[in-house]
């Protein structure tokens, strides 16, 4: 057998592994709070130099960013509890969910670069 391949009727010890995971989710999201933190403060700047116009579309990336976030803090949240109770792998719809968030988030962070300027 190759090293750390369980066998049949021995139970496979974990160890840090699901705390890890935990932590790389929790840093995800620590990220992307930034990111969303850095996009309401381009708006914040924008807001405060002109006039706003009948659409404010750094507003709007602002808003979706949000929301991004916390479809993602949503994920963190279930993906946690799920390491807590067993070491199975995350539902297929839940890391649908959170890479859609992050693409959303990255897609308003360019958006609102641009936007920006």
């Amino acid at each position: 057998m190759s090293r750390g391949a369980v066998g049949p009727g021995e139970s496979r010890d974990p160890g840090l592994q699901p705390e890890r995971t935990s932590l790389a989710w929790r840093r995800t999201l620590l990220a992307l709070i930034v990111a969303d933190l850095l996009i309401w403060r381009t708006w914040a700047l924008a807001a405060s130099r002109s006039v706003p116009g009948p659409v404010d579309y750094l507003g709007i990336c602002a808003l979706v960013a949000m929301a991004a976030t916390l479809v993602l803090g949503v994920c963190v949240l279930v993906r946690g509890r799920e390491l807590r109770r067993s070491n199975a792998a995350p539902p297929a719809g839940l890391l649908r969910w959170a890479a859609a968030a992050v693409v959303v988030l990255a897609a308003s962070a360019v958006a609102a670069v641009g936007l920006g300027h």
